[in-house]
Parts: C-alpha cells; sequence; structure tokens
C-alpha cells in the first residue's frame, strides 16, 4: 500500500495542481487531485484479475478546466458544494434574512454555484500511510462566495483500505450560520466503457422525493412501490427505466436519520465488478447522466448519454427551502460532520 504524489501538473490561481495516487495491497488505485477533489480514476480489477478504471474523468487534469467541459454542467468525480443539487429560484430564508445567491442554472442555484467546490483548488493538509492511505484536503469559503453567508472551513479524508473500500469523510465548521450540503459526484461504469443500462442496481429506499419538471423536490415524499423508481430488489437498468429520461432521483433510505448503512448496489454481470455505497445520509440521489455531452475523455473517448451513473449521498435536496424535511443549516460551534463509502468487488 502507498500513496505517491505526482509532480506539479499545472498552476491554477497561482497554485500548484497535483494527482495523488492511494494504492492498497489489491491492485486497486484511487487517482484524487487538489482541484476540486476530483477523483480522477478508481482502478480494480475484473473477475479476470484484469484492471478497469471505473470512473469517468479525464487523462490530463487540464481538461477540467476547458470551457466546453464547464458548460456540460458535468462535475466529474468532484466534491460539489457548498449545496449540493438545486436550490429553489437561487435563494433561502435564514433567522428572518433572506439570501440571493448566483444563479448558474437559472432561475436555480446547480451545485453551488458558477465556481463551486469542484473548481477550486483545495490545500493539502497530509497524505500518509497510518496503516491505509490517507489523503486530507481543505478548503476555505469565504462569506459571500456565490451568496452563502459565513466563511466555511472544509476538510475532506480519502482512506484506501484494503477491504478495497474508499472512505470519504467530510467535515466543517463556519462563523455564521449557512447552509450546508456536500456530495461526492463519481460517475461510475462498471465496464469501464460503454453505456450502464446493462448494470443491475440495488436502492434500499421506499420512498422518493416528488419534484417539477425542472428537477426541483417540491416537498413531496412518495412512495416507490409500482413505480419506475422501485429498486429494493435488484433490477437491471434497461428493465425497468424510460429510456428517453433515465434516472435523476433522490431516494430516502429506509434507516434511522444519522444511521450508517447501505445506500446501493451497482453490479456489471460482464466485468463481474460490484459496487456498493455505504453512508451516513438519509437519502442518496441515482443519475444516469442523461445530460452528458464531453468529448475528450480518458483514451480519446467521448462521453454521452447512459455512459455512467451517480449515487450521490447527501441530505433532502433543497431542504433549505423545504422545512418539512431535515435541516441543513450548519451555526457557529457545531461541526458538520458526514461519511460516505464506496466498496468494489469482484465474482
Amino acid at each position: 500500500m502507498s500513496i505517491i504524489q505526482s509532480p506539479v501538473l499545472f498552476q491554477h490561481h497561482g497554485e500548484d495542481i497535483y494527482l495523488f495516487t492511494l494504492k492498497n495491497r489489491n491492485g486497486v488505485e484511487v487517482g484524487i487531485s487538489n482541484f476540486g477533489t476530483i477523483i480522477r480514476s478508481f482502478i480494480v480489477p475484473d473477475r479476470s484479475g484484469n484492471p478497469v478504471d471505473i470512473v469517468l474523468g479525464f487523462d490530463r487534469m487540464e481538461h477540467y478546466l476547458d470551457q466546453s467541459y464547464i458548460e456540460s454542467n458535468s462535475y466529474l468525480g468532484a466534491i460539489v458544494g457548498r449545496y449540493a443539487n438545486r436550490i429553489s429560484n437561487s435563494s433561502f430564508e435564514l433567522d428572518s434574512k433572506q439570501y440571493q445567491l448566483s444563479s448558474n442554472h437559472p432561475p436555480h442555484q446547480l451545485h453551488g454555484g458558477y465556481e463551486g467546490f469542484d473548481r477550486k483548488v483545495w490545500k493539502l493538509e497530509s497524505a500518509s500511510c497510518n496503516p491505509d492511505p490517507i489523503l486530507i484536503l481543505s478548503y476555505l469559503s469565504k462569506d459571500g462566495e456565490e451568496g452563502f453567508p459565513g466563511n466555511l472551513t472544509v476538510q475532506v479524508s480519502f482512506e484506501l483500505t484494503d477491504t478495497n473500500e474508499l472512505i470519504i469523510k467530510t467535515e466543517a465548521t463556519t462563523d455564521k450560520a449557512t447552509p450546508v450540503n456536500l456530495t461526492h459526484h463519481g460517475y461510475f461504469n462498471l465496464n469501464g466503457s460503454g453505456t450502464i443500462e446493462d448494470h443491475l442496481v440495488e436502492i434500499p429506499a421506499s420512498f422518493y422525493l416528488g419534484q417539477h419538471k425542472d428537477m426541483v423536490p417540491n416537498g413531496e415524499i412518495l412512495a416507490v412501490k409500482g413505480t419506475l423508481y422501485d429498486f429494493r430488489s435488484v433490477a437491471k437498468i434497461s428493465d425497468v427505466w424510460n429510456l428517453d429520461i433515465g434516472y435523476d432521483q433522490s431516494f430516502i433510505l429506509d434507516k434511522e436519520y444519522g444511521e450508517w448503512g447501505k445506500a446501493a448496489m451497482a453490479y456489471s454481470e460482464s466485468s463481474g465488478i460490484k459496487l456498493e455505497v455505504f453512508t451516513d445520509e438519509p437519502t442518496v440521489q441515482f443519475y444516469t447522466g442523461q445530460h452528458l455531452n464531453n468529448s475528450g475523455g480518458k483514451g480519446g473517448t467521448s462521453y454521452s448519454s447512459y455512459c455512467g451513473l451517480c449515487f450521490e449521498a447527501q441530505h433532502h435536496t433543497n431542504a433549505v427551502n423545504i422545512p418539512e424535511f431535515p435541516s441543513t443549516i450548519l451555526r457557529p460551534g457545531e461541526l458538520y460532520s458526514r461519511q460516505t463509502s464506496y466498496k468494489v468487488s469482484n465474482s
């Protein structure tokens, strides 16, 4: 097991950009950059022992700065924030004060604004093997950034274990009350290429969030039974979905609030690779990448609809505007602390 830091790849806003590679004893490798905390690669053995990179991304980190990629709103492999998903009308009220946010997905804000955490240079806090390879990165989101109040200090740790589990721990503190809802926005393809419609999926959730046509939750909590959203038993995506729209839906997990438990499972019969997602978050956003439109992917490939799927563990989307949902407000003196893990295996 090891953790390897690359030479400086380039500079962004005067800051050095690196790639850190975490390796365990089983041939699993995870490449993470301090630019956007992007997981650029996640290499695992298939059932025959051949290495497969199961996440979408680019061979060169500079490509994440291309204007065409930025305008695609893909967020490949990044930690997104200060607030994941959509905030309706790019505004919210907190302690009797109305806040207007940047509106990068008019009229709403998406994944933190025009330049969210996915496009920031994060500070290296440590990179060590004690005993597992652990990378810790931090970022200070200043008061007023993208319209959010408070200086928010965020720290994310990535740990790769010898049980083939990548554990992501996120902590944050603030000096003013502010909404916080972070998630990892990795796109997985357990075949390594092609589409994900043949993947088997399981999501232990009896309810999902109702939403408007513009994908913003409307406060309704709906039962999955008898719908296209019932993944309580393992199902092949292509057997249940509407191909024209795919999935971009938030599921309420069947576990107690704050409890650690399974959020999702995906399996490829072709490669034999299984991905299990665990979290202490209450929901998971299942997205099948229907809006992907990125050229210049790894090996020169292009990413189009359904080339990858996301399991974004987080709090209820748009909770800052729906009082009935669990609060996403962090106040001074409190610690925001969340954990999600991605465990891989093969058979």
